[in-house]
């Protein structure tokens, strides 16, 4: 029994430090993608091959709180397909932007998150200015 025991108080520790963490929930994974998705469309601006063309791109600050991020969405995945007529359109860069905006709102949309996000804002200008977005 003690040996039992002895066994058990030394495997708890090695089974809750499992080297598989959590699965993140469907907020949790939304949230972090709208960061990724944020922080990459300000690098394609500012990138040495895709700054020629997207400078003229609105700033994009994906806020899964806000009402308006899945229009912003739609908007920004129009110009970005718009660039097609550019070569920077192309680079790996702005196809993997492309891709996660899409990812994203096919999340968002899904009814897996149903329930997992509320919006609690309703406004359309905050994503677009980052000195108003608060991620």
């Amino acid at each position: 029994m003690l040996a039992s025991t002895l066994l058990l108080a030394v495997a708890m520790p090695v089974l809750w430090a499992q080297p598989y963490p959590i699965p993140p929930t469907c907020y949790t994974k939304v949230l972090s993608m709208g960061k990724e998705i944020t922080q990459t469309a300000a690098e394609i601006k500012t990138d040495y091959d895709t700054y020629g063309c997207t400078a003229h791109l609105p700033d994009l600050y994906i806020d899964i709180h806000n009402a308006c991020v899945m229009s912003t969405m739609n908007s920004y995945l129009s110009l970005l397909d718009d660039l097609k007529e550019r070569r920077c359109a192309y680079t790996r860069k702005v196809q993997n932007l492309s891709h996660k905006i899409r990812q994203l709102h096919k999340i968002i949309t899904s009814q897996r998150c149903h329930g997992d996000l509320v919006f609690t804002r309703d406004n359309c200008e905050a994503l677009h200015y980052r000195w108003r977005w608060r991620g």
